[in-house]
Formats: structure tokens, sequence, C-alpha cells
């Protein structure tokens, strides 16, 4: 073979061995990207599904939902996130704590994957979060003195036996009592439930309306010789329905969690775990729809 052939052979060969080395590296390239592109497009129900760590984004308010000594996830709403998740494929969670109106802003940007905060179902709500099936019916409670010795189960009694009411400044309560026909004088405004329970027990006032939880909580740690909740009691107040809320693209997640929901709530799993949080079968929700809900 001449000088000039065997040249141009070997530099065949080199080119054709550097083509070919450089079609494999495209081909690996591409694969990575691949799997770059399908990890970053990942849903959150694949990430549950795959036992990754889900992080739940929470404001400090107890029994909903607060960080514990080591930040972990108390509350009874964060109960429930735990059990479904589990039910799902994961028990890995981050609490991400932080004020409640970042909540909705902090799911939009991504600081979290799902709001275990207790977030009432409500119209301006709707389109930016996309809310489970309710979790609960959350309604005020009437506090009296212990056997509710004037017989008080309803704002009309209140009314009627020309008695003092006391709730929170600022409440939905306020205008309500008012409307039925609860004089201004006879309408005393303090600052929350720990005050509304104290006025009752004192004597101050004949009977307090505010949250039913907040107030049950209150009574179950040491008031209880002295107040109880009124039962029945008949409110002129509509209930708040408590959700999960995930990024309006996560449907599957959502729907997932609504499947769980089916079985789980009422369950003794469900109360075994929320019992201790001052949950009990009467704030089971009631059967309102979601879709219900969003339209006010």
């Amino acid at each position: 073979m001449k000088k000039w052939q065997e040249l141009t052979s070997r530099n065949f060969y080199l080119r054709h061995a550097i083509l070919r080395r450089m079609a494999a590296l495209g081909i690996a390239a591409m694969a990575i990207a691949s799997f770059v592109g399908s990890a970053s497009a990942q849903s959150l129900l694949d990430k549950i599904k795959h036992g990754e760590t889900i992080r739940i984004g929470f404001s400090n308010q107890a029994p909903w939902a607060y960080p514990g000594e080591n930040n972990e996830p108390l509350g009874f709403v964060n109960a429930m996130t735990l059990d479904i998740l589990k039910k799902l494929g994961t028990t890995k969670v981050e609490s991400v704590v932080t004020e409640w109106g970042s909540l909705v802003p902090g799911l939009q940007a991504g600081r979290f994957d799902i709001i275990t905060g207790g977030m009432y179902i409500l119209p301006e709500r709707c389109p930016n979060v996309l809310f489970t099936d309710p979790i609960g019916t959350v309604t005020e409670g009437l506090v009296v003195p212990k056997g509710n010795p004037k017989g008080l189960h309803s704002y009309q009694d209140i009314r009627d036996k020309g008695l003092i009411y006391v709730t929170g400044a600022g409440y939905d309560s306020v205008p309500t009592a008012k409307k039925i026909g609860i004089p201004d004088d006879k309408i005393m405004q303090v600052a929350g439930d720990t005050e509304i329970v104290q006025a009752v027990k004192v004597g101050r006032a004949d009977a307090g309306g505010g949250n039913y939880l907040s107030i049950k909580g209150l009574i179950e740690k040491g008031e209880g010789d002295f107040i109880e909740l009124a039962d029945p009691f008949t409110s002129p107040t509509k209930p708040g329905y408590p959700a999960f809320a995930f990024s309006p693209n996560e449907r599957a997640a959502a729907d997932a969690f609504n499947a769980v929901l089916k079985d789980y709530l009422g369950s003794d799993e469900m109360m075994s775990s929320v019992g201790k949080y001052g949950y009990d079968k009467k704030m089971l929700p009631d059967g309102t729809p979601t879709a219900d809900l969003c339209k006010g």
C-alpha cells in the first residue's frame, strides 16, 4: 500500500471511531436529559408513591396544626395527613411553618406540597388552590355554667330571657346576635375564646359564643367543673368546612386523598389519631360537597 493510501485509510478509521464515540455520547446525553426532564416533571402523587419526602405547610394554630419541639407536625389536621400519606406510600414529611396569610402564596411558589393548616373551603380561595373533600364541620359552641341552669340552647333563648351574651370582638357572632335581637347592652365583647370562657365562669355573662373546638379544649384543660358546652345548641351561623389544599395542577394527588378519605373519615383509626387534639365525631363532615362550598 502506498504511503498516501495508508494515511487516508488511517484517517478514515480514526474519523469513523470519533463519530461512533460522539454518537454514543449523544445518546447518553439524550438519555440523561430525558431522565432529568421526567424527574422535574414528576407529579406529587408519584413522589408520594415513591416514598419521597413531602413538604406540608401550616401555621402555628393549635389544635389544628402546629410544630412540636423538633418541628414535628402536630395537631389533628397533621395527624390525618400523616395517616393518609402512609396509606398512599410515604412516611417522610418536612414541616414548613409559616404565617396564615402566607399559606396560599407559599403553595403557589412551591415552598411546600400540601396545605395542612385546616383551611376552610371558601369561594374566594377556590380559584387559587385545589381543595379535597371536607375533613370536618366546625361550628360555633355555646358555653354555659355547669349544668346549664337557665336552659340555654340558642341565641333566641338568650334574647328572650334578657341575659348577657359574651363573644369575641370582631367575631361574626356579634352582628349575628344583634340581628337576632339581643340588645347591644347585653352583648359583651372580649379578646377571644379564653376570655369568653372566663366571663361565663365568674358570672359576668350568662352564656358565650366561640369556636366549638377551641372552647371544648379550654373546658377539657380544667374548666369542666364550672362550665360546659350547651347540648344541643342551634347555631345561627354557618359552619366552617376545613380541607387539605393542593396546587391546582395536582388533581391526581387530591383525588388520591379523597379516595382514602371515603373509608378513613370517622374510622377508629382516624378517631384514635385526632381524639387527643379534641376532634370528636360531632365534627365529622356533614356531606356538603366541595363544589357547592366553592360556589358559595
